[in-house]
């Protein structure tokens, strides 16, 4: 009964989103709906599951203290402040947690998406090495993209921006077109099999 249950509750699940996009009609709406609603109840849950298992584990590093273990009490400390003064003070503005959350959490936020720009120079300069003919065409057409998007790339030649915006809205917007057709087309296979009950890594891997 531990497997029969969730993978029947996953096919009618599964079924009746399926059915809505074809029958919009009652019941089916309906039933999307409530199910829509479990959805972000069951959503909730399992965020505050993954906070109690970040916690956990990291009360464990700090009690091994491995390397760079004190980072764990910054995150500790971090999640601490943040919880205790948006429990009191609640998240309307001007409240200390707004604060908080304007003047810490979101320059630091910015901080690692900035860190992001060296992680694709890095990544960058090792793709872009010209040892195939494939390496080289990405190699020449990420340079005729960088040099016709600035101002430089017009005084050079003013064709420049048009050869950039011609490789960016048809050979980069087909691969675009084609890794979505492919995404598309696996998730369909993978909710199949997940509805059909082939696919159970969800039930513990079982």
């Amino acid at each position: 009964m531990k497997k029969q249950i969730p993978l029947i509750i996953t096919f009618i699940a599964g079924m009746v989103m399926i059915l809505q996009f074809f029958i919009p009609h009652r019941p089916f709406s309906d039933l999307q709906q409530l199910f829509n609603t479990w959805f972000l109840i069951i959503t909730v849950f399992a965020m505050i599951l993954g906070l109690g298992n970040l916690f956990k584990v990291h009360t464990k590093r700090l009690q091994r203290r491995p390397k760079g273990w004190w980072y764990s009490i910054v995150l500790l400390a971090g999640f601490a402040i943040m919880f205790i003064v948006g429990m009191i003070w609640g998240p309307a503005r001007g409240t200390p947690f707004d604060y908080l959350f304007w003047n810490v959490h979101l320059p630091m936020s910015s901080m690692m998406f900035a860190l992001l720009a060296f992680f694709v120079a890095s990544a960058s300069y090792r793709a872009f090495r010209a040892r195939t003919p494939e390496a080289t065409l990405l190699l020449v057409s990420a340079i005729l993209v960088m040099i016709g998007r600035v101002p430089l790339g017009n005084y050079i030649w003013d064709k420049l921006p048009l050869i950039g915006d011609w490789i960016m809205s048809y050979p980069n917007m087909a691969g675009q077109r084609a890794i979505m057709i492919g995404i598309a087309l696996g998730i369909v296979s993978t909710s199949l099999r997940i509805i059909l009950g082939i696919e159970r890594t969800y039930l513990s891997g079982k």
